[in-house]
């Protein structure tokens, strides 16, 4: 267990517009082992939808089988959940998206359970543009099944076990841009302050918004030889620049020093701000971006922060042209519309 927490809180918490304090947002106690990259990750969930002052019961956890999916049970108690079979996570958030477009959608997923068994699920719900979150807890290994290699452990990458990778790894931020994800951005467990404005900017995204976290597995990948431990991620980090995110309701002001900003317009009027390190990268440039993975790539870095974002990004919903009403609410008189109309639709198919 990482931690034990108190049951007492102190009276004068703070709370957000909603009135609920940061303790609203929490779930059970973690089972993961100790110092475990993926408590962070959750940690920084419950930051987020805390600052957003997103109601927690119109938000929908999903998950697969892993490590990382059973996280949904630490954060958002009070949200709905739904603990899928491995790999068939995005399956589930489709149905449930397309009968509810009014919830948030939450997946969390893991190296295996997105780059391998669920690989098929995972190009399907990019490339459909669905309105969720998407955030892989990568650690580069199978943490449930005794450390063996994913689909996303690095060429020469060497776990606990002592046996380098001889296979090329999947880069998943590729693989999303690839397929039109509409906001694609990598960030490392142990950097909440990259970490938790990414995820407040994914959850106002409209469309498939992918984050893949680095997050390493404490017990059987955390060696000096591996590409996803800590000392050796701290050391190859290297960000797109700072990052930050302002809410539609808030004041809209900089405080980075001189250089390039680049301000993006969402679609609910929230700001997202890059200082960008580089001043030729162009975040709203799908080109770009990839271009920048594989230079990262190349010269052995981990590249960090927004990759990209198409502010002009659209959702299935919008793509398929579906009722503004949720199908879950529809009545009878809707779904049901008589023999008349299903005799008309039958005709035009002859």
């Amino acid at each position: 267990m990482t931690y034990i927490r108190p049951n007492f809180r102190h009276p004068d918490l703070p709370t957000n517009s909603l009135g609920l304090t940061r303790k609203d947002y929490e779930g059970g106690l973690s089972t993961l082992c100790a110092g475990c990259g993926h408590d962070s990750i959750s940690n920084a969930i419950i930051q987020a939808c805390f600052e957003l002052a997103i109601e927690p019961h119109k938000v929908a956890k999903m998950s697969g089988i892993g490590c990382s999916s059973k996280t949904p049970a630490y954060y958002l108690g009070k949200s709905h959940g739904f603990n899928s079979v491995h790999g068939r996570m995005p399956s589930v958030a489709t149905g449930a998206n397309l009968a509810n477009r009014d919830l948030i959608y939450l997946g969390v997923s893991g190296d295996g359970d997105t780059a391998s068994i669920g690989m098929g699920q995972f190009t399907h719900v990019a490339r459909r543009n669905l309105n969720m979150v998407y955030i892989v807890m990568n650690n580069g290994c199978y943490g449930l099944t005794k450390g063996q290699d994913s689909a996303t452990t690095d060429k020469g990458s060497a776990s606990k076990k002592g046996h380098p990778n001889t296979f090329e790894s999947i880069d998943l931020c590729s693989l999303a841009l690839q397929l039109g994800a509409g906001y694609v951005a990598r960030s490392f467990s142990g950097d909440k302050h990259q970490l938790v404005p990414l995820i407040k900017a994914a959850l106002s995204h409209e469309g498939f918004a992918f984050i893949d976290v680095i997050s390493p597995c404490v017990t059987f990948n955390n060696v000096p030889t591996s590409t996803k431990g800590y000392e050796y991620v701290r050391d190859h980090l290297s960000a797109t620049g700072t990052f930050d995110f302002v809410p539609m309701r808030q004041e809209i002001t900089t405080s980075y020093p001189e250089g390039t900003t680049k301000s993006i317009s969402m679609h609910d009027g929230s700001v997202v701000e890059l200082h960008k390190a580089d001043s030729s990268l162009d975040v709203s440039s799908r080109r770009e971006a990839l271009s920048a993975l594989e230079n990262a790539r190349h010269d052995g870095k981990i590249l960090t922060g927004l990759m990209y974002l198409n502010p002009e990004s659209t959702d299935s919903h919008n793509m398929l042209h579906t009722t503004d009403i949720p199908l879950c609410q529809l009545k009878e008189d809707k779904l049901c519309p008589g023999n008349a109309q299903l005799a008309f639709i039958n005709e035009a198919l002859r």
